[in-house]
């Protein structure tokens, strides 16, 4: 189990590194999120002490809510003053996000009938 966390642990900071040093819009947990998932694929899977670190994790997501419903709270007054843009925003992006699925569903089932 220590194993999983320091692998955890390890690409975040590596992640924090690059993002210091070479990429500074970019939070380093987001970078070093990425390199453990490219990591990951290029072993072809995940180990039995990251496994259970993420299991672990992964119980308590419910409490990670609790710090934004409290900033959304606090900032209630700027988010009134901004609601059309933040309205504006949201739907634009849900709407790009479902044109973008559609298009890689496609095509995907475009690939995979033609393999068949």
């Amino acid at each position: 189990m220590i194993w999983g966390l320091v692998q955890i642990l390890l690409f975040q900071g590596i992640g924090e590194l690059i993002s210091q040093f070479a990429l500074p819009t970019l939070p380093g947990p987001v970078i070093g999120l990425v390199l453990l998932i490219l990591w990951l694929v290029l072993r072809k899977g995940i180990n039995a002490d990251l496994a259970m670190v993420a299991d672990g994790f992964s119980q308590y997501f419910g409490l990670l809510f609790v710090p934004a419903a409290v900033g959304v709270v606090l900032f209630l007054p700027q988010l009134k003053a901004n609601a059309l843009a933040i309205i504006c925003a949201l739907v634009g992006s849900v709407i790009l996000t479902i044109a973008s699925a559609a298009i890689v569903v496609r095509f995907l089932s475009s690939e995979k009938s033609s393999h068949d």
